[in-house]
């Protein structure tokens, strides 16, 4: 009904020209003393014309609006697929659709070369950073004071930021290096674990590695890097606290007892960018951690869901389990 409505407001100026033509046609008639009743022939025999094109039009017309409805999300690319144009006025449309899209075009290719410069830019930055990061961590491991100590704490920092940024860089390009395979969970942790070990003893943060005896189909080294993640939050928001790292079926759980997020900030925890309540306090903050967790689970597979309460601390959920494929007959 709403088809015929649109049809009938495209082309109101029909029945009033048949109108305007009938009165011409009485006026005209009257002026020459002929029956009246010969302009009411007239008029009908033109209705009758006119519904019969009218309904041939209408069909035509809904059949090129069914065509386009159907062509809409790939018009901008395909413009061979639109209908021929039947006038100038369509021919005129058609050429500016096809001005349009070149200059999407051309715009997205100078869009896409930017970023390939800035992620080739920032890659081969990170590169080059990690080589006196090292000196650096060379140099400290032979001072045993506690300033060394301090400075190593900084240095690890330091080194896992530029971590984060390689990882984001290389999940946010075109391709990423994915080994899917069954993979032993316990050696995951352990690594992880021995990894933030300065972290732990530095915030006297007491931790509970339980073993797991889990294999998951996994990217061992994308998973571990969630695992990294989620520890290094739970060290920052629970000092002097404990962390508890289990198993619960297919599940991975890391609780603490630290700070919790605040209810509002749970909904946007995984926004790229957000730091909530906690990171505003936290200056050093950068909101990209638990985005990098979301959306590395969401390609392997995994689920990442964050429960906690302010003053009582966080337990983050990492479903491992396998997707059940069903084969269909």
């Amino acid at each position: 009904m709403r088809i015929l409505w649109d049809y009938i407001k495209g082309k109101g100026w029909l029945p009033a020209l048949l109108g305007l033509c009938t009165g011409i046609f009485a006026l005209v008639l009257s002026l020459y003393d002929l029956q009246a009743e010969a302009a009411g022939y007239a008029g009908l025999l033109c209705l009758i014309v006119l519904s019969v094109c009218a309904v041939w039009d209408f069909v035509q017309w809904r059949r090129r609006l069914v065509y386009l409805e159907s062509i809409a999300g790939q018009a901008a690319l395909l413009l061979h697929m639109l209908p021929e144009p039947r006038n100038m006025e369509e021919r005129i449309y058609r050429e500016l659709l096809s001005e349009l899209n070149e200059e999407r075009r051309s715009a997205v290719s100078a869009l896409d070369a930017r970023l390939r410069e800035s992620v080739d830019y920032y890659t081969m930055w990170v590169h080059q950073i990690k080589t006196p990061i090292a000196a650096m961590g060379l140099l400290l491991q032979e001072d045993e004071s506690p300033r060394g100590r301090e400075l190593a704490t900084e240095l690890f920092r330091i080194e896992r930021y530029v971590e984060l940024v390689l990882s984001y860089l290389r999940l946010e390009g075109p391709s990423t290096d994915y080994l899917i395979r069954m993979t032993a969970l316990d050696p995951v942790l352990r690594q992880a674990a021995r990894k933030y070990a300065p972290l732990f003893i530095r915030g006297r943060v007491s931790l509970d590695l339980r073993e797991t005896g889990l294999r998951v189909l996994t990217d061992e080294k994308w998973l571990q890097l969630v695992v990294e993640q989620v520890l290094s939050n739970a060290v920052k928001y629970a000092p002097g606290g404990h962390v508890t790292v289990r198993c619960k079926g297919e599940s991975l759980i890391v609780e603490d007892d630290g700070v919790g997020i605040a209810p509002e900030d749970l909904p946007r925890i995984f926004d790229r960018g957000f730091t909530g309540c906690n990171g505003r306090m936290d200056k050093r903050s950068t909101g990209i951690g638990l985005y990098l967790c979301r959306q590395i689970c969401r390609r392997l597979g995994h689920t990442i869901t964050v429960d906690s309460e302010p003053g009582r601390g966080t337990r983050v959920t990492l479903c491992l389990a396998r997707p059940r494929l069903e084969v269909k007959d």
